[in-house]
């Protein structure tokens, strides 16, 4: 890991040779959002930074009050303020961008939506959440996720300058079978853009990365916002990065941080 310095946002920022973690704390300000990952993008690349992965719905709170409200369609890329800070910022750095999640409205439908960028500006991929995240527990949390976006339908790999990525959201990472798919079709890392809760969290999130990247021999990176973001969904954090012998390479705590790691994809192949 080569440095660790305070930032505004949770994500993991990845290269071939780097990968970068802010973690965002997302607020109900869009504008304010989009300006905190502008600028943490730009620290990033001040580190090394080649490849960016945001965090999941970093640039709205985890809430149905805010989905609908800050969708856009990914069709009329125009008219959407996030895409053209994320164009911008690829051109303006000559950086590849996972660009964590955001809702997308298409055809009366919600989708949780990552949209990966190359340096060129052009979208390279687009990648909406397969398994949506429906949980009832007494006295702790409830949040049902199909009541308000519909499932993707499509795993995701994409060819970057920095490297073969799958694209995997949040729960996605509990399905297995999805970063074996990804193993068999060349992948180098898989980035999980994701708002674990505390109780899945504190059990599932560092296992499910080290067991998938021990399991395929490959790297997997987690980006996650920051606890303190605004809502009522209360989020674990920890972003992570798991090496290809499930060894965690790099990791947060819940606060906003950025983090800066060296990645060598020759491991993949030794530990083969």
């Amino acid at each position: 890991m080569a440095s660790s310095t305070p930032s505004s946002i949770e994500h993991t920022m990845l290269a071939a040779s780097e990968q970068l973690k802010n973690q965002l704390s997302v607020t109900s300000e869009k504008n304010q959002n989009l300006a905190c990952a502008r600028n943490s993008i730009k620290a990033a690349v001040e580190c090394g930074a080649r490849l960016v992965d945001l965090p999941e719905m970093w640039n709205c709170p985890y809430s149905n009050d805010y989905f609908a409200k800050f969708a856009k369609d990914f069709e009329n890329e125009d008219a959407s303020p996030t895409f053209s800070m994320l164009f911008e910022a690829v051109c303006s750095h000559g950086i590849t961008i996972v660009g964590g999640s955001v809702p997308e409205s298409s055809d009366g439908q919600l989708y949780n939506t990552s949209c990966v960028f190359g340096p060129d500006g052009k979208l390279k991929a687009k990648h909406r959440k397969m398994h949506l995240f429906d949980i009832d527990i007494p006295g702790d949390i409830t949040l049902k996720e199909s009541d308000f976006f519909a499932a993707g339908d499509k795993p995701t790999i994409v060819d970057t300058d920095i490297g073969r990525i799958g694209v995997g959201i949040c729960h996605d990472i509990r399905f297995p079978q999805l970063a074996v798919l990804y193993r068999a079709k060349g992948a180098d890392i898989i980035c999980y853009p994701g708002a674990f809760n505390i109780s899945s969290g504190e059990l599932l999130w560092e296992v499910m990365q080290r067991a998938q990247a021990a399991d395929n021999q490959f790297f997997v990176a987690t980006s996650s916002p920051s606890r303190d973001s605004s809502g009522s969904y209360a989020i674990w954090g920890h972003s992570t990065l798991a090496g290809p012998s499930g060894e965690i390479i790099a990791t947060s705590g819940h606060e906003e941080t950025m983090v800066v790691a060296e990645i060598d994809y020759s491991k993949i192949e030794l530990q083969r």
